[in-house]
């Protein structure tokens, strides 16, 4: 049984077949090119790659004794002919390779694909501290997602979903390397000690700093705005392929991370935006049914233990009903 669509399962089945590329030996440039365009054609693209590539480490090497790399042709032999000859062997592991990767995300849900790309993950309503090798600290926030890429080179952490405070130990003796956290097209780099970075969608991202500063920087150039800017202690700025490195004057760092408190602080702002909130922390999932109350202001402090109670004081503040059902409140 599959759940996947035509759409996906072509996505799926290209993926493993790179994954098995890559596992047998270092691609030509050809080959590299036809992955680096593939990539960038869709950007569920480099996620399923990924997946299909964390999936086959899981299921282990081939069999010491398959002849796959003593029969691959030297490179500089046949330099343009491996990515159009496709060996049985690896066409029956691809299309196993498929079936498994399907087969998982059916079985584990939609969150399979980011608990197979993450190394930490926090679930809706848990906020978590991670301790890091070098004496960082990463404060997770709910439904958040890391991954660790330290190398001799850097110290780079990915934000694949939510947000996190990061608390950077210095580059004093032996710790030369910067620190960098990449996310939605962008990277963070840390010129001080505390910073925030929330992760809005696959495109935008905002940073805000608590102590010292940062630099902030796009990975292509942006359409508009610049590319580049360094924020100091208070500052925030979101940051987009379209409108490139954007300050938030008016922006309140500390409010804005109050969960790391237990509290979530509203000043006036959109019940649409107050729900879409409440919805990372509350389990089940808050709808307004009359969209035309979306724009209602709503200020307050919610405690995170007690979001049921804040979410009856909310609808009884506003006057407006609510309808509790299986996972699901309406509110209208």
């Amino acid at each position: 049984m599959n759940s996947q669509g035509p759409q996906q399962h072509s996505i799926t089945e290209a993926a493993a077949e790179w994954a098995v590329r890559l596992h047998a030996g270092a691609l030509t440039k050809q080959e590299q090119a036809e992955l680096q365009h593939w990539i960038a054609c869709d950007s569920r693209h480099e996620a399923a790659l990924r997946f299909a590539e964390q999936t086959w480490a899981a299921l282990g090497e081939l069999h010491e004794d398959e002849p796959v790399h003593r029969q691959r042709p030297a490179p500089a032999a046949l330099p343009m002919r491996r990515s159009h000859r496709r060996r049985p062997w690896r066409r029956a592991v691809a299309a196993a390779l498929v079936v498994v990767v399907a087969g998982v995300g059916w079985l584990r849900g939609p969150d399979a694909l980011l608990r197979m790309q993450a190394d930490y993950v926090t679930q809706k309503g848990e906020v978590r501290t991670v301790h890091l090798a070098d004496g960082s600290t990463v404060e997770l926030d709910s439904a958040s997602a890391i991954r660790l890429d330290y190398d001799g080179v850097q110290r780079r952490i990915s934000l694949i979903q939510g947000s996190a405070i990061f608390d950077v130990a210095p580059r004093v003796g032996e710790e030369t390397r910067p620190f960098v956290v990449q996310s939605a097209g962008g990277q963070t780099r840390a010129l001080g000690t505390r910073f925030v970075v929330e992760r809005e969608d696959e495109r935008q991202a905002w940073v805000g700093v608590l102590q010292h500063s940062v630099e902030v920087s796009l990975q292509a150039t942006p359409k508009t705005g610049p590319g580049e800017r360094v924020l100091k202690e208070g500052q925030a700025a979101r940051y987009s392929p379209d409108g490139g490195v954007v300050p938030l004057d008016q922006f309140d760092v500390e409010r804005a991370t109050s969960w790391r408190r237990g509290v979530l602080i509203f000043d006036r702002l959109p019940l649409a935006n107050v729900i879409e909130q409440l919805n990372r922390y509350r389990p089940g999932r808050v709808v307004l049914a009359d969209s035309a109350l979306g724009d209602r202001e709503v200020s307050g402090v919610f405690r995170l233990d007690m979001l049921d109670t804040a979410l009856s004081t909310l609808t009884r503040e506003l006057q407006v009903q609510r309808l509790d059902l299986a996972g699901l409140s309406l509110i209208y």
